[in-house]
């Protein structure tokens, strides 16, 4: 830690850009869900005729598993992000006030993967 040479002003300046794209990623992955949906109830299926509502056909069925796969990957996109971003400000908080061993450990905890638990596939779900 002898070594740090930090810009507060830089690294409010960097953490605020990423916290733009941030948002920016949250709005697509909202419009992405809406998207998956409409794709999928738009697919159609290879059924005969039908009454009431309509089949899921395999296409739906594909974008559904799909996006039930990567749900993990797009939650974690964001929750290392926003790690990683509060993790450069809390280290930075530190440094400013003197305190290089709470910054270093501010830095390193900000390194570790965010622990991510999706509905349905959390502790309690048994045999998963």
């Amino acid at each position: 830690m002898t070594g740090w040479d930090v810009s507060p002003s830089g690294v409010e300046f960097v953490t605020s850009l990423v916290q733009d794209a941030m948002d920016d990623v949250a709005k697509d992955v909202k419009a992405y869900g809406t998207d998956v949906v409409s794709a999928a109830a738009s697919a159609g299926t290879i059924s005969g005729v039908y009454c009431g509502e309509a089949p899921t056909g395999p296409i739906g069925v594909a974008l559904a598993l799909f996006t039930e796969k990567t749900a993990g990957d797009v939650v974690f996109l964001g929750a290392r992000a926003a790690k990683s971003v509060n993790g450069a400000r809390e280290a930075t908080a530190y440094y400013l006030a003197g305190d290089e061993e709470m910054a270093a450990r501010a830095q390193g905890k900000a390194l570790t993967a965010p622990k991510i638990d999706l509905p349905g596939q959390g502790k309690g779900d048994v045999g998963k």
